[in-house]
């Protein structure tokens, strides 16, 4: 299975929309578009996961294509990487400096 990034979305865009787009190329398990937290509104790109040679014809088709009069950015997605615990730094303690 294979996840793709897709970016430069129109913000009008729906799953059902992407789900089309992407089923020409093959079956497609799922679609996912993130919206942001505090507006609800979408923000312009979503993921696709199809089987491992299907995404690859995706890609190659899809990478550029006009959707709602933007390019679409189409590609493998890249693993998050792991967030880094703790808070923000700052200087060093609290001691004395003379």
């Amino acid at each position: 299975m294979t996840k793709i990034y897709v970016g430069n979305l129109p913000f009008t865009a729906t799953e059902d929309a992407v789900r089309t787009l992407f089923a020409s190329h093959g079956a497609v398990t799922s679609v996912a578009l993130p919206t942001d937290r505090e507006t609800g509104r979408p923000r312009g790109f979503g993921f696709v996961e199809m089987a491992n040679a299907d995404a690859a014809t995706a890609i190659a088709a899809l990478n550029g294509q006009q959707m709602g009069g933007r390019a679409l950015r189409v590609n493998e997605a890249q693993d998050r990487p792991p967030a880094r615990s703790g808070g923000g730094g700052g200087g060093g303690g609290g001691g004395n400096r003379y």
